[in-house]
């Protein structure tokens, strides 16, 4: 029998984070970054950072253009077997956190039938086109938060997805976008779209994880309706009906 080796390729999940000064007076720009679950990051933007207008830079994203790369990004999930020069097969696959280590036979499994993502792309075309009915601006750009994966501004009305997000694949780009959505309908069941989010008093689960990051210095001072918002979106960013849902109850249709 072959022996075989495995090679972990890790790849770092996109993770929200909520950067609210002060829901009452200063803006809430609502963030998606990486590396770790739920990080926070405090302070105020310099308004003279903001664009003039959210189409003034930045790529509009297209459904057609989102979905193929999408589709491309998936294929790099699949599993591969690497032939050694001494007769041994080497695979190599990635695994986001919490995710479990693959058995041989699990891995070989995948090679041979790889899922589609078609749910995902599907979810992700819904919202999509939820969210810009609304009246949404959704770009592919860097996010004015250094370090930040996506944001929500409701001052701009803008969703901001930094431009490698789509090379992460289906799972992870539906989760930031339904949680974005989620702020996006927390800033709807406020006033609007351009309002500041408040919460939605959907159910949330506070497990072991979330109650350990936010225990952590990075947290001291930090409101306890802020950490809420973020609670909200993180409990249900994995819910891909839930954003749509929401989005829905709260916001309006049809607007330009």
């Amino acid at each position: 029998m072959k022996r075989c080796w495995l090679t972990l390729g890790l790849v770092t999940l996109a993770l929200v984070v909520a950067a609210l000064p002060d829901l009452l007076r200063e803006a809430a720009v609502l963030t998606v970054r990486p590396p770790r679950l739920l990080r926070l990051v405090q302070g105020q933007e310099d308004p003279r950072q903001r664009p003039a207008a959210p189409s003034a830079r930045g790529e509009f994203l297209s459904q057609p253009s989102l979905l193929s790369k999408l589709e491309k990004a998936d294929r790099d999930w699949v599993p591969k077997a690497e032939s050694l020069s001494d007769g041994r097969v080497r695979y190599l696959y990635k695994r986001r956190p919490g995710d479990p280590e693959l058995s041989i036979a699990e891995i070989r499994a995948l090679i041979l039938d790889p899922p589609s993502h078609l749910a995902e792309r599907r979810a992700i075309a819904d919202l999509l086109g939820l969210l810009q009915s609304s009246g949404v601006v959704v770009l592919l750009r860097e996010p004015i938060k250094r370090g930040a994966a996506a944001e929500w501004d409701h001052q701009q009305r803008s969703l901001r997805i930094r431009p490698d997000v789509p090379g992460r694949g289906s799972v992870e780009f539906a989760r930031v976008l339904n949680h974005e959505a989620i702020h996006v309908a927390q800033s709807c069941a406020a006033g609007g779209l351009d309002v500041a989010p408040r919460l939605l008093g959907i159910t949330v689960t506070l497990t072991p994880a979330l109650a350990a990051q936010l225990e952590e210095p990075l947290y001291a001072g930090v409101s306890e309706t802020e950490k809420a918002l973020e609670l909200e979106a993180y409990a249900h960013q994995d819910q891909l009906a839930v954003g749509l849902a929401l989005v829905k109850r709260h916001c309006r249709q049809g607007r330009s």
